[in-house]
């Protein structure tokens, strides 16, 4: 399994004096530096330089502290391990007492949000793009539908949310998204050209646990400290779990090329009829899951299973597409 990446969100509740008690404390500690939005939020820089990211909600039902860790900042590695993990705790705790005068502790924090991240290098700019046209072509699939985020094009990016698991996933181009977003910031041409080099051929991969009901669903305890433990010890299981749901096993291939490798390798007549409606189907309906509603078949697990033997994905390239192959994209995690 390659390196991940990790970030998650911490929030702690307050009434309404000690919220604005912290936060009239750190606008002066900052000299009045803390960066404010229209939605009521305000970052304090304070922590940034470790890893953390302080925000205050002043919303008007109720007033909230979240804390966004940068796993890798915060340890200047990537790396995880059971060493790694307490390292990352002790610290996340020593910076959390340093900030709130030893008044609150980690475990005063509710722990409501995971990000897993692998970033997949396929090497070369044109594939990342090819990529993410068949990707797109998914559609949606049992349990998850197609969603937006302000950071991502349609172009560039395929956004899928849980229908009710609190579970999110999306998959990108690293490189368009890092240089669209640095664009907005009018940056030099230099570090335009930096961007690149060191994005170029990487499709990143995002798996979110959104939502209590997802991360207890990986953990049995109910402490942030506990928590995080489990959901960094299994975080490769977390990701893989939710990147088999939605990106089918497989080469990618045209239609026609799919067909005859059907035809020469499935030797069970139903199966291969009803695989072979399928690639028609998944263009025609935009959605492997509808394609798979409109094949009709009880046994679908068996006609996708039959995919996964075959090394195939049910996903085609389009026709209009330059490229006529795509290698299977677990070849690279």
């Amino acid at each position: 399994m390659m390196q991940l990446k990790h970030y998650f969100e911490l929030t702690l509740t307050l009434d309404a004096e000690k919220f604005h008690k912290l936060l009239n404390r750190a606008y002066d500690k900052s000299n009045g530096e803390l960066y404010s939005d229209d939605d009521g939020k305000y970052i304090d820089p304070a922590l940034t330089s470790k890893g953390i990211t302080v925000a205050y909600h002043d919303n008007s039902h109720k007033k909230k502290i979240k804390l966004t860790v940068n796993q890798g900042e915060m340890l200047n590695s990537d790396e995880l391990d059971r060493d790694n993990i307490s390292k990352l705790l002790r610290k996340l705790e020593n910076q959390i007492g340093d900030y709130f005068s030893s008044k609150n502790a980690l475990n005063d924090f509710k722990l409501n949000r995971i990000g897993i991240i692998a970033d997949i290098d396929v090497r070369e700019r044109r594939k990342v793009a090819a990529y993410m046209k068949v990707l797109r072509r998914i559609g949606m699939v049992k349990g998850f539908s197609p969603s937006i985020d302000s950071r991502l094009s349609n172009d560039n990016s395929f956004y899928l949310e849980g229908n009710s698991n609190g579970v999110a996933f999306m998959i990108y181009d690293l490189e368009g998204v890092a240089k669209g977003q640095l664009l907005e910031a009018e940056p030099k041409r230099k570090k335009l050209k930096s961007i690149a080099e060191k994005t170029e051929g990487i499709l990143r991969a995002e798996v979110w646990l959104t939502k209590s009901k997802a991360i207890q669903g990986f953990s049995d305890e109910t402490v942030a400290s506990e928590q995080i433990t489990d959901l960094l010890k299994d975080s490769d299981k977390i990701f893989l779990k939710t990147f088999v749901q939605i990106i089918p096993f497989g080469d990618f291939y045209k239609k026609g090329k799919a067909m005859e490798i059907i035809g020469k390798n499935v030797t069970d007549k139903t199966l291969r009829r009803k695989m072979l409606r399928l690639l028609v189907l998944v263009p025609e309906k935009k959605s492997l899951l509808l394609a798979q509603k409109a094949l009709d078949y009880r046994r679908i697990d068996n006609v996708m299973y039959e995919f996964y033997s075959i090394g195939m994905s049910p996903v085609t390239i389009s026709k209009r597409h330059d490229i006529k192959r795509l290698d299977n994209l677990y070849k690279y995690i």
